[in-house]
């Protein structure tokens, strides 16, 4: 996909400006993050499909300054919470807070009121914690004391994750999981990019100053909008309905897993590849836009049996074997 990156004012309606600004996006977090091409293109059509992205990654391979460097690029307000084992729920969603001015009780907002929200390390927090994002995420409003308070129109979790295995790590359960739209592996850099990084740092760049790497906003609202607006007119056969179902049918049925993909992850799945699709510059989706986003959309949303995991076996592989045997349509 190129890159042009055009200048916006977060005042576009045109759709071809809206493609052209979300590619200037990737461009941007380019700047700051290098070799991660794949993550970058997960978040924009995060961005695209309002859905949630979990980066799961080991340390120091750039999953925070990734999702900075998307803040960065957007005129969209953005907060960040450091997720630690004494974290609160209200500490995220907020609280009520007695003024002894006016002996009354007021609701003092969390950080979960942003547009896009920065949770570090999201399961470090033990399950009490986590499970204060669940309402945000699925249904966009926190409630407190009985009274629902809607986030805004805008609102997208990006969390970061160490791998399970880390030590000082909870696992999110499965139906905090299931409101991640995607999980985006974050791997270690290649040789030439991780020479490509030092180089950067040894010519000056700080990851803590992305305005002076050159991030600059290139995306607003108004561009989000008009993309989704354009996305949403992508035509879905019932052949590739069929095969998005077939996919999801085929992993309750393996004997690899023991929890298979619900119908909320065949939506979702629908919906990322309809955004790629899309993105990439076409009014339909194709099977392979399907395969593309397979991995990212339901690797989170299966479950290994326990003697599977004793193989060796991994969801990715299990999800990689059946997308070569569940037939494609013509």
């Amino acid at each position: 996909m190129s890159a042009p990156t055009p200048e916006t004012d977060g005042t576009t309606a045109d759709p071809e400006l809206a493609r052209a600004s979300l590619e200037a996006l990737r461009t941007e977090i380019g700047k700051a993050v290098v070799g991660q091409d794949s993550a970058v293109t997960g978040l924009v059509v995060a961005l695209l499909c309002r859905g949630h992205v979990l980066l799961e990654g080991v340390p120091g391979v750039a999953k925070t300054l990734l999702v900075r460097a998307l803040a960065a690029s957007l005129q969209l307000d953005t907060k960040r919470v450091q997720f630690t084992p004494d974290l609160m729920p209200s500490d995220v969603t907020g609280s009520l807070v007695y003024d002894s001015r006016t002996a009354a009780f007021s609701f003092q907002p969390g950080p979960v009121f942003t547009n896009l929200l920065l949770a570090d390390e999201i399961n470090r927090t033990p399950p009490k914690t986590q499970s204060s994002l669940l309402e945000a995420m699925e249904e966009r409003q926190v409630t407190v004391d009985g009274t629902a308070r809607p986030l805004p129109e805008t609102f997208l979790v990006a969390a970061t994750q160490n791998p399970v295995e880390y030590e000082g790590t909870y696992p999110l359960p499965e139906a905090q999981l299931d409101r991640f739209l995607l999980k985006l592996t974050v791997p270690l850099p290649s040789r030439s990019d991780e020479i490509d990084v030092l180089t950067r740092h040894a010519e000056g760049f700080d990851p803590r100053n992305l305005a002076a790497a050159g991030v600059r906003p290139v995306a607003g609202p108004a561009d989000l909008e008009a993309a989704r607006a354009a996305m949403a007119k992508t035509a879905i056969s019932p052949e590739i309905a069929g095969y998005v179902v077939d996919i999801c049918r085929a992993t309750r049925e393996s004997p690899s897993l023991g929890l298979g993909v619900s119908p909320r992850g065949a939506t979702a799945l629908l919906s990322t590849s309809r955004a790629w699709a899309w993105l990439t510059g076409r009014d339909y989706v194709t099977p392979d836009d399907v395969k593309a986003l397979a991995l990212p959309t339901l690797r989170h949303r299966v479950q290994l049996r326990p003697e599977a995991e004793m193989e060796g076996v991994t969801a990715d592989h299990v999800i990689t074997t059946l997308l070569a045997h569940v037939p494609v349509p013509r």
